[in-house]
């Protein structure tokens, strides 16, 4: 189980670094929908290193991480959501 957890926190960190890379570098969008994605996907993996191996400081913050981007990606949905169904609503005149 111990090479399980250490395989999927060094994923973790990986796509962490990864991710930060492509924004740093102006490949990927820092508020699109998948950097956040990466974010989280490599906090949570970390969290999950964190806590196995009782480094409460870096599982803590990697909750929070983790949490910050649900919050962002609830945010993007949500904006998304009201994007299509204004563009879906008919067009009115004005003025008429």
């Amino acid at each position: 189980m111990s090479t399980f957890i250490t395989i999927i926190g060094t994923a973790g960190a990986v796509v962490l670094l990864l991710a930060y890379a492509m924004v740093s570098s102006g490949r990927m969008s820092g508020d699109g929908l998948p950097y956040q994605l990466l974010n989280l996907g490599g906090a949570a993996t970390l969290m999950i290193n964190s806590a196995y191996h009782s480094a409460w400081p870096s599982a803590i913050l990697n909750l929070v991480w983790s949490g910050i981007g649900v919050w962002t990606l609830g945010r993007l949905v949500a904006r998304r959501a009201t994007a299509r169904r204004h563009a879906a609503e008919p067009a009115t005149a004005t003025g008429q």
